[in-house]
């Protein structure tokens, strides 16, 4: 392998990853820990400067394919920047330790999530939910598990009404649900004792960005003093983005809101679809990870701790 040559693995992990065909934020960052691992145990550098070098470009080529996925920039900083050594192979063993690290970390991640936020749920407990979110639930499993009796509110959450996933897999559970429109919301927050959500992603100053209705739910549960729970795996916290505010929002196919015949049929109007929005800390009690329960004021100690400071790109050569 010649100086900075990419592992043909490396490659292919890449163009998978681009084409989403891998997708989803902890399988992105899991390919990206085997590919950068790969990179590693094949490595025939014969120098330090080869070896580190073979290793950035390899974190570059990944990082281009994807570099908005907050999972797969957090993966390589992980990784990345805990090569050290003052010879090949204790680059390379330094290497394959983070990468598998890593791996285990995220394999266990939402079973360990699961278990922190269950410790939040008590016997007779109502949890209302937001879209549908594997953290959020892994959560009410957990608790479920330990022979907590709970009853959800799951809201529809339009356009797409992911709330009905929510509904039919807590059901499977025998857990009793009430399946309730998103104007609703307001109205049985007072039989509520947790509002319970994921994310998408978490900014360093703790602001959640996630499905679009979570603001005015976690707003509305403020006003009504019922806690508002974010349950999140450490690899959607994003230090890169210093401040919700700065999030661009992504927007949807206007057919998910109305047809073209109901279009026409009301004559000229704006159709917006945004499929996020931001929720200030301000608004959110605690927010829940493997690594345990934070207050989102202070979820960037946490950042720092796993993936060093905001701008950090170690695959750069800082």
């Amino acid at each position: 392998m010649t100086t900075a040559e990419i592992h043909p693995d490396v490659e292919a992990t890449a163009e998978a990853i681009a084409s989403m065909e891998i997708r989803g934020a902890a399988t992105i960052a899991g390919a990206a820990a085997d590919a950068l691992h790969t990179q590693a145990t094949q490595s025939t550098a014969t120098t330090t400067d080869d070896f580190r070098q073979e290793m950035h470009a390899a974190a570059k080529r990944l990082h281009e394919t994807r570099p908005t996925a907050v999972s797969l920039p957090n993966c390589l900083r992980y990784i990345v920047g805990r090569i050290e050594g003052d010879t090949v192979d204790a680059l390379r063993r330094s290497t394959i330790t983070a990468a598998t690290e890593f791996s285990t970390q995220l394999e266990t991640a939402q079973e360990d999530l699961g278990a922190v936020g269950a410790n939040r749920l008590r016997d007779g407990d109502t949890v209302m939910t937001h879209c549908h979110s594997t953290d959020a639930l892994s959560c009410i499993k957990a608790a479920h598990a330990r022979g907590i009796e709970l009853s959800a509110i799951v809201k529809e959450t339009r356009p797409r009404k992911q709330g009905h996933i929510t509904a039919a897999e807590l059901r499977e559970l025998g857990i009793p649900v009430t399946l309730i429109v998103d104007g609703a919301a307001g109205r049985y927050l007072d039989e509520t004792d947790h509002v319970l959500v994921g994310a998408d992603s978490i900014a360093a100053d703790g602001a959640v960005i996630n499905k679009i209705g979570t603001r005015s739910l976690a707003v509305t549960a403020r006003e009504r003093d019922t806690p508002i729970v974010v349950a999140a795996q450490t690899v959607k916290l994003d230090p890169a983005t210093l401040s919700g505010h700065t999030v661009e929002i992504e927007y949807r196919d206007e057919s998910e809101v109305i047809s073209e015949d109901e279009r026409a049929e009301i004559g000229d109007i704006a159709v917006r679809n945004p499929a996020f929005d931001v929720t200030p800390p301000r608004y959110v009690d605690a927010i829940v990870t493997e690594r345990g329960q934070f207050p989102p004021e202070s979820i960037v100690t946490l950042m720092r701790e796993l993936f060093g400071e905001q701008t950090a790109t170690p695959w750069e050569g800082e």
